[in-house]
């Protein structure tokens, strides 16, 4: 198959083609035949597989490591993709620009794709990376075949892209940051959470809000929110809700803890299904599942089918992911970076180990979230039993004056609390007494965590 008219030229280079968004339409693009190449600052298990998968990937700026296809090749004939991180004065943008070549952010691009087959897109602060997962795995597990755009490495697939040549819908995630989403045409939505975020981008609340407010306007047919936001759309048509408390449809009801596993019923588009197991943890998974499952049923998922993919779904990468389950200890990895995902998340820890001490290790990710939601991270990191807390992690931004881990530590109001090097966290780990351990953050915190698993498995081996 070749790429679709709008997007012209049969070659696609990505500036930032290890972002997992990124990764994603590289693949998309070399799926449909097209020349694929690109830069990323430094090389990952992401960068690895495209490079298995035949396309190049240079890891330093320098134009001329640019292939010569590309750039023997005429202007109109090359397509630039971009992510909002990659900084103006970048070498490569400048050569493509000096090119005369196309430039589009990923969110054009993806923009353009929900425009050739009919999109599910899942919004939200939180959860829309399980959310668009689990609609994927469920339409894939009734037989509705999708390409499918995800935030995480799905650990169904493997992957964090789904393509079918024969797909009849597009399954997408839909970043608020940068406003991205808002170049999106869905034909149904879902919305998850909006608590504030990314207030670098959006000065106040209220403006994010008024972006969400408009991400639903833009959306073709019916938008299923979280009943804790629905006030925000009051005055909206083709509006419906959801949450575990709610009293209408969708609803869960008769949520327990069943051999570690949730299990509820389901009221949703007319049907009522009981004893519904879901395969991944977590009581607010269980809230992701009542929205995917109703956007499944609206796209022709029989209820056989819906309980066979909600009990064999395993879950996204790092989204409360259990990586050590034993009687004498447990590992749990989450992506959690916002209060409202920390608080799911441990929330979901005590609700499964009742009784418990949990030993959580949290990297706050940016300086700007870290200063502006502090009071609320204290709070919640208070929730723990015993707290290890690493550096900022900056990402795109610089340094912010005052604004550090130490100042964060001051405010968590609990005595059991260290602040810790990277470096040092396993040994400081396995000097404590542990019983079940969470990691938590959006940063690089994940490349600690095969490091603490081997180290516990170890230390508690039978």
């Amino acid at each position: 198959m070749k790429p679709m008219s709008t997007l012209h030229g049969n070659r696609f280079f990505f500036i930032g083609i290890g972002g997992i968004g990124m990764s994603g339409l590289a693949r998309y693009f070399r799926r449909r035949g097209a020349q694929v190449a690109g830069y990323d600052r430094t090389p990952s298990d992401l960068t690895n597989q495209l490079q298995r998968e035949g396309i190049a990937v240079q890891f330093n700026e320098d134009p001329r490591m640019i292939p010569d296809e590309f750039r023997d090749a005429a202007p109109e004939e090359i397509m630039v993709v971009r992510t909002p991180a990659v900084p103006l004065y970048s070498p490569l943008l400048a050569y493509w620009e000096g090119k005369g070549a196309r430039i589009l952010k990923r969110a054009e691009v993806l923009g353009l794709i929900t425009r050739d087959k009919p999109t599910i897109a899942v919004a939200g602060t939180h959860g829309k990376t399980t959310v668009s997962t689990m609609v994927a795995h469920l339409l894939t597990a009734g037989k509705v075949s999708c390409n499918a755009f995800l935030g995480g490495i799905a650990a169904n697939y493997g992957t964090n892209v789904l393509l079918n040549d024969d797909a009849v819908v597009n399954v997408v995630e839909a970043d608020e940051y940068d406003r991205s989403f808002l170049k999106l045409c869905p034909a149904q939505s879902i919305i998850t959470a909006m608590d504030p975020d990314h207030l670098d981008i959006y000065g106040t609340p209220e403006a994010m809000f008024e972006a969400y407010t408009q991400f639903a306007i833009q959306c073709d047919g019916p938008v299923l929110v979280h009943e804790r936001i629905a006030g925000h759309f009051a005055d909206r048509s083709q509006i419906g809700t959801y949450s575990i408390d709610s009293r209408g449809t969708p609803r869960a009801e008769h949520i327990r803890v069943e051999g570690g596993a949730y299990i509820f019923d389901l009221i949703a588009e007319g049907r009522e299904l009981r004893g519904l197991r879901l395969g991944m943890p977590g009581r607010h998974n269980v809230e992701n599942a009542i929205a995917a499952s109703t956007v499944a049923l609206r796209m022709g998922v029989s209820p056989e089918a819906l309980r066979e993919g909600l009990a064999t779904f395993r879950g996204v990468a790092r989204r409360f992911e259990t990586r050590i389950r034993t009687p004498r200890v447990a590992l749990i990895d989450d992506y959690a970076h916002h209060p409202k995902e920390l608080d799911a998340c441990i929330g979901s820890v005590r609700e499964l180990y009742p009784g418990r001490k949990v030993t959580g290790i949290f990297q706050p990710h940016l300086f700007t979230r870290t200063r502006d939601l502090a009071p609320d991270f204290a709070q919640s990191l208070a929730r723990l039993d015993e707290l290890l807390l690493l550096d900022i992690y900056p990402a795109r931004e610089e340094a912010l004056p005052g604004i550090t881990s130490g100042w964060l530590l001051e405010q968590v109001p609990m005595d059991k609390k260290s602040l810790v090097a990277k470096d040092e966290l396993v040994d400081a780990l396995a000097s404590r007494e542990v019983d079940v351990v969470v990691t938590m953050g959006a940063g690089d915190i994940d490349r600690l965590v095969p490091q603490i698993e081997r180290m516990l498995n170890e230390r508690f081996r039978p």
